[in-house]
């Protein structure tokens, strides 16, 4: 029961950052926000907002992990990390410079990179390998919560205070919320305290090993694909419904929201799903979840009443969260041992960092044309998923392939302490 608990804790922790990274999606329909800052009638700059996080998030994804892993624990890493989050949140309601504005976002990516790494090492150390799909997947709700909830929370603050006073709120879920809950929930595994101390690998050699994982390249493809699907529809959606779709703030804030919180239902079926298979198959839920997401983006796209698409895209957002699983499962299924975090840390960082440019990408096929159409970025949107498609089948023969001329269970690849402690 307690290591349940501590996903209940990380999930909420997610949810938490998530409303951190959309409240500018909605700022941006926000004219104060954009008075404020300059950035009336400009989607690329716009989009930039986003970006310039994701470049953050994936750089300390990539190489602020390994120093996590190699130095601290799960808890004490989450800890760090929360208080960063609090100062540049709520630094950046104090801010009237756009230049210093997207400085913030960028330091906030920067201290939020590492929380899906510490989130799959959490649930590799508490759970075995072949009951791992449902605390991903539950630990993995936090994103579809903080999404789905996050738009309908957020709206109303920025409509009733002030898009500042939308900061400080989430700087004080910070401390009120996520601070406390891993300082009573998140722990070492009881096993732990009973197994002798072994030195840890320095940073660069966890680095270096999570780099030889097998099968990364067509993970990373995922994990690129997966992201640049949230950022762009997370950025543009509320954009989209309120001025192509010509909903109402009310309704766009709740249909913006509708995707990810049919994502949560999709997410826990997708993490059974995906429990239920051998792990070598575990890319089925690429295929199928992909095939929808596409099929219904498209629909959304062509559609010309506004409640279809609306509800296009929500059956979108099932397809996509489907999906979300098996991602930190395929990690903890073929990394080294003892380089889940920093393996984890390199797919996410690397797929943050290529799908930061989606934001300002769509915000440039917006304005393609003669006239602005929102619709066109959504076209990339179902790119993404038909490459998903495409990878997820590479990766399913691989694996299949693999797992026939190989012994069933993945040897692990010892990782050499340099310090001379011995493997791990």
């Amino acid at each position: 029961m307690k290591r349940w608990l501590g996903v209940i804790v990380l999930m909420l922790v997610v949810s938490i950052a998530y409303m951190d990274r959309i409240n500018v999606s909605l700022m941006i329909t926000n004219t104060d926000f954009l008075h404020t800052l300059g950035l009336e009638g400009d989607r690329i700059a716009q989009g930039r907002l986003m970006s310039l996080f994701l470049f953050g998030y994936g750089l300390s994804a990539w190489f602020l992990t390994p120093l996590f892993e190699a130095r601290w624990s799960v808890r004490a890493s989450l800890l760090i990390s929360l208080v960063l989050w609090t100062v540049f949140t709520g630094a950046s309601a104090l801010t009237t410079s756009v230049v210093l504005f997207l400085s913030w976002r960028f330091l906030l990516g920067g201290a939020e990179g590492p929380l899906f790494s510490l989130k799959t090492m959490y649930v590799k150390e508490h759970f075995a390998a072949h009951e791992v799909g449902k605390p991903n997947a539950v630990s993995s709700l936090g994103v579809s919560i903080g999404l789905g909830a996050g738009y309908s929370i957020l709206n109303f603050l920025i409509q009733h205070f002030g898009w500042r006073d939308s900061f400080w709120a989430l700087a004080a879920l910070n401390v009120v919320i996520g601070m406390p809950l891993v300082m009573l929930f998140i722990r070492a595994p009881e096993a732990a305290a009973t197994r002798p101390a072994r030195p840890k690998p320095a940073a660069l050699s966890l680095m270096l090993a999570a780099l030889r994982t097998p099968h990364l390249f067509w993970i990373l493809v995922i994990e690129v694909c997966t992201l640049s699907y949230l950022w762009g529809a997370s950025t543009w959606l509320p954009s989209y419904l309120k001025e192509a779709r010509h909903f109402s703030l009310n309704e766009m804030s709740v249909f913006a929201g509708l995707p990810f919180i049919v994502g949560i239902v999709a997410g826990v079926i997708g993490g059974s799903f995906v429990d239920l298979l051998p792990r070598h198959r575990a890319p089925l839920a690429f295929v199928i979840g992909g095939l929808i997401t596409a099929a219904c983006v498209t629909m959304a796209i062509i559609a010309a009443n506004p409640y279809v698409a609306a509800t296009a895209l929500i059956l979108a957002g099932a397809g996509w969260g489907f999906q979300a699983p098996a991602i930190p499962t395929l990690v903890q299924h073929v990394a080294q041992d003892g380089t889940v975090g920093s393996t984890y840390g390199i797919v996410n960082g690397v797929g943050n960092l290529v799908s930061a440019l989606m934001p300002m990408v769509m915000g440039a096929a917006m304005m393609a044309g003669k006239s602005e159409n929102l619709g066109q970025g959504f076209w990339l949107l179902a790119g993404t998923q038909l490459v998903t498609v495409v990878s997820g089948a590479a990766l399913l023969w691989r694996l299949g392939r693999h797992e026939a001329t190989a012994p069933s269970t993945v040897q692990p690849v010892s990782v050499v302490n340099p310090g001379g402690g011995g493997t791990r």
